[in-house]
């Protein structure tokens, strides 16, 4: 069964998708940009649904969740802003940036942006489920 409504709102470079926080009913929107790193964007793409439990960067930056994504850096970059979404291939990690970063120790692949209120992010509890779906809000 084909949905017509939900193609036309999709584009082939940007991808909208929902970060839903634990049974909080929180939910973020999320857009990744296949043009910032076409073959990691794909990749998360095709991994969907993501969960996995919220953990806290150690220096408070960002939150994020393990994933079984395997690949390397991609345009690597280490100053983000918050709101963006990178992933962190050492780990597999998908990273949601909640505090600016001047300078990371590590290089990590930016993907995407997260949209709207991100303060329930930052009191997060580690072991809260984090998952990333596709959709619209």
């Amino acid at each position: 069964m084909s949905d017509n409504t939900q193609r036309s709102t999709t584009s082939v470079s940007r991808k909208n998708l929902v970060l839903e926080v634990g049974d909080t009913g929180y939910r973020i929107e999320c857009e990744l940009r296949r043009h910032l790193s076409p073959r990691t964007v794909g990749m998360v793409m095709r991994s969907l649904p993501l969960r996995g439990n919220a953990h806290l960067m150690l220096d408070g930056s960002a939150r994020y969740i393990e994933t079984s994504i395997d690949a390397g850096v991609e345009r690597p970059r280490t100053e983000f802003t918050k709101g963006d979404v990178a992933f962190l291939p050492s780990t597999g990690s998908l990273c949601f940036f909640i505090r600016d970063v001047s300078v990371s120790k590590k290089n990590m692949t930016i993907i995407g942006r997260l949209k709207g209120d991100l303060s329930p992010l930052d009191d997060l509890d580690s072991g809260v489920v984090l998952s990333l779906t596709n959709g619209t809000s």
